[in-house]
């Protein structure tokens, strides 16, 4: 596994103080969208499908830090819509940073080299660019539905390393995917040099133009066992071990969605990134009256039912290293070895 020794001391500390009092719902990632536009019109995310009113619209600074505030989780990720297209991007990352919060800035890269140029960003180990990776080549550039995308995330990517960023990488596998073309693409992130890769099966998001190749709970494990049961030692991964056991069918975890709140133009989502079935004004009002006994795959809602993305599952793996001996042993041993 490969996150730096501050950032997990960071968040298991913070987790430990959780379990100290006794607080079994608490977030661990803030999920924040200052906006809704992006550059792409990728067929797996529904984003861009919002009224051209809405895609105008975006939150300020203040109220962005607010929400983190408010939330208290020790990371904040910043998705969209395309972050790099905020106005304000720069001094964002910047006010989080001077609170000591980790943050994760997830970009399709496009605009990355020129914001770079312009000095918008600043290396820090408080800060991560997350450049999205769907595949090799043509198998990413299919995924956002633009020719030369993966080579232009490339070059961003060179970049951002030689500046002294720390980078990772993100990618949404769908079905008929090749497993063996995914531990290619993982060879090939590692030659680049990027600190450590997070990959998540793709969940049918409603909005989302194609609806056809979302996988389903049995192909997600079939497709992540042949690609991580006899990883490359050279693999790093920016994810809890235990996460990809679950992914492979080797943990069964149940869905955590307060784990990764998100906030966004209309307040503070429920249930989760996913699912939009209404909105609180304020964290407070979203940890008490969210009805969480209606999801996950537990509650038999259909639409939690082949769900296994990141958003929903991997702090439970997080919770689970840290609040039991067995879940820590097998998270240790995992990092230790390089075997899931």
């Amino acid at each position: 596994m490969s996150v730096p020794l501050s950032q997990m001391w960071t968040v298991a500390t913070y987790v430990l103080r959780q379990r100290l009092r006794g607080r079994t719902r608490y977030p661990l990632v803030l999920m924040l969208e200052p906006l809704f536009r992006c550059n792409l019109a990728c067929a797996g995310c529904g984003k861009i499908q919002y009224p051209a009113h809405v895609l105008k619209r975006q939150l300020t600074v203040e109220q962005c830090l607010a929400a983190a505030e408010e939330c208290g989780a020790p990371i904040v990720s910043i998705p969209g819509g395309e972050p790099l297209l905020y106005p304000e991007i720069g001094r964002l990352v910047k006010e989080l940073v001077a609170r000591k919060t980790y943050v994760y800035l997830c970009t399709n890269a496009i605009l990355l080299e020129d914001k770079l140029a312009q000095g918008v960003l600043e290396p820090s180990k408080y800060l991560s660019l997350s450049v999205h990776m769907d595949g090799l080549g043509d198998e990413h550039d299919e995924a956002v539905c633009r020719e030369g995308v993966f080579d232009t995330a490339v070059h961003a990517i060179h970049e951002a390393l030689r500046r002294g960023f720390r980078v990772t990488t993100n990618t949404t596998l769908f079905d008929g995917v090749d497993p063996e073309r995914v531990r290619t693409f993982c060879d090939a992130m590692m030659d680049l040099g990027v600190e450590g890769m997070m990959m998540s099966p793709g969940y049918s998001y409603s909005k989302a133009p194609d609806q056809e190749h979302f996988l389903r709970r049995q192909r997600a494990h079939a497709l992540f066992r042949r690609i991580l049961e006899h990883p490359n030692r050279r693999w790093k991964f920016n994810q809890s071990p235990l996460f990809l056991q679950f992914l492979m069918g080797k943990q069964d975890f149940e869905c955590t969605p307060w784990g990764n709140p998100t906030y966004n133009l209309f307040g503070w989502q429920r249930p989760c990134y996913l699912l939009q079935e209404g909105y609180a004004s304020t964290f407070q009002e979203l940890m008490e009256t969210t009805p969480w006994e209606r999801y996950g795959r537990a509650s038999g809602n259909d639409k939690c039912r082949d769900c296994m993305v990141h958003c929903g599952y991997e702090p439970t793996a997080v919770h689970h290293t840290f609040n039991s001996w067995r879940g820590f042993r097998s998270a240790a041993t995992a990092t230790l070895t390089g075997k899931l």
